[in-house]
């Protein structure tokens, strides 16, 4: 069997592995007993709920993992990306042109994988727990939407990074690195304006009490604001959030129509705070340096996989190509992949609780912070107790358990 092909396998079946054991481990870290921190803020009731969301969303996610696992490996085994690329050059539209229908083809069917789970958990799972507010409606349009900006945003990316390999040379790499970096960044003014916007509703912030109160806060911490929003969240899913959005002076500040609707003015005041944390401690630069760099190691690596004819046997292909390349070393970055995703987390965590020590700081009332936290927790029936290794796996931001007992032991 061709070696190649056995490394592969392995990856694939030991990542599955990993995310499975992961997942148990997390459902046998449940407890029935109520954090103490939280007596104030739930009931019997509600630790439940938050204990039952955790075991539905993990089993329904343990069903797709297994299933998608079983079908990657039935179409290596079976020649799929084979039959996808004779599909793709049977049109004989160059070599641009056929990777973009291959690419297509198979970001098409990983969706038709997973459609159904997303139709489960939306109209089953969060409908059960109070959740889903999304119409059939709203979904497919959502879904229609997406695929459109996969396409207008994707593609031509894909064909950039596909005609640097193919004509570029040695530094076709650094190209691509430049040209993705640079596109991303771009994106991250485009998006407020342009994408969003076609998701969502954002409305202006009534005058009131909490707008002059946000708006005192951030002239007394010396920080510009475009403006402050509302989003019809509720459009979809009653669970609550707030972000920044933009740069420099068209930095504008999101709330979630539900949010507002649970949370007392003080209490906002210390999100926004939160957040305003991340902007003056740098975390937003430092994430994109660090994207940065993930982005331009990635394709040096790439670089050196680019028509590997061992790696193209292994999948049973005919013919060698660029862009089947670039989706079979996605295979073969996969564990370095994770490895970086638990560093970057790790970072994450820890800018979460400067943030949060933040906001204590500069409004000088940690206790609004935490008990904001607690009807978060509480309203998005977050999981009290997760294990160690799923906080080290999946959680960009520290167990609110211990962002509590951070900021409690915090003196002002």
């Amino acid at each position: 069997m061709n070696i190649w092909l056995i490394f592969i396998l392995s990856i694939i079946i030991l990542h599955y592995l990993l995310e499975t054991i992961v997942s148990i481990a997390n459902l046998t870290a449940l407890s029935t007993d109520l954090p103490e921190e939280f007596s104030d803020t739930y009931d019997e009731h509600k630790y439940r709920e938050s204990q039952d969301y955790t075991k539905a969303t993990t089993r329904l996610s343990l069903l797709e993992n297994t299933l998608s696992t079983v079908i990657t490996v039935l179409f290596i085994l079976g020649g799929g990306f084979n039959l996808i690329d004779r599909f793709a050059r049977s049109f004989a539209s160059g070599s641009i042109a056929t990777g973009l229908i291959f690419t297509g083809c198979l970001v098409f069917l990983s969706f038709l994988v997973g459609l159904p789970f997303s139709i489960f958990s939306t109209f089953r799972v969060e409908e059960r727990f109070g959740f889903n507010r999304t119409t059939a409606r709203v979904f497919v349009l959502d879904t229609l939407k997406g695929l459109a900006l996969g396409i207008i945003l994707g593609a031509p990316v894909l064909a950039a990074v596909l005609w640097f390999f193919g004509n570029a040379g040695t530094f076709a790499w650094l190209y691509c690195w430049a040209g993705v970096v640079a596109f991303g960044i771009l994106l991250q003014f485009l998006a407020p304006v342009l994408i969003m916007p076609l998701f969502n509703k954002f409305t202006p912030l009534e005058d009131g009490l909490l707008k002059d109160k946000i708006l005192a806060y951030a002239q007394k911490e010396h920080f510009a604001l475009k403006g402050i929003f509302t989003m019809d969240g509720s459009k979809r899913s009653a669970k609550l959030n707030a972000f920044f959005t933009g740069f420099g002076k068209f930095r504008k500040i999101v709330f979630f129509d539900t949010l507002l609707n649970k949370l007392e003015d003080e209490e906002l005041v210390a999100v926004l705070a939160h957040e305003m944390g991340h902007f003056k401690k740098r975390h937003i630069l430092k994430r994109m340096a660090s994207s940065v760099l993930q982005t331009g190691l990635m394709f040096f690596l790439l670089s050196l996989f680019i028509e590997n004819e061992g790696l193209f046997k292994a999948f049973g292909m005919d013919q060698v190509s660029v862009y089947a390349s670039l989706v079979f070393f996605a295979f073969l970055y996969s564990p370095l992949s994770t490895l970086l995703s638990i560093f970057a987390n790790y970072l994450s965590r820890i800018h979460e609780f400067e943030a949060d020590h933040y906001a204590a700081r500069t409004t000088g009332k940690p206790e609004i912070l935490v008990a904001s936290l607690k009807k978060l927790s509480r309203e998005n029936l977050s999981n009290l107790t997760p294990h160690p290794l799923m906080v080290a796996f999946s959680y960009s931001h520290p167990p609110v358990l211990n962002r509590i007992k951070s900021l409690n032991r915090m003196k002002i």
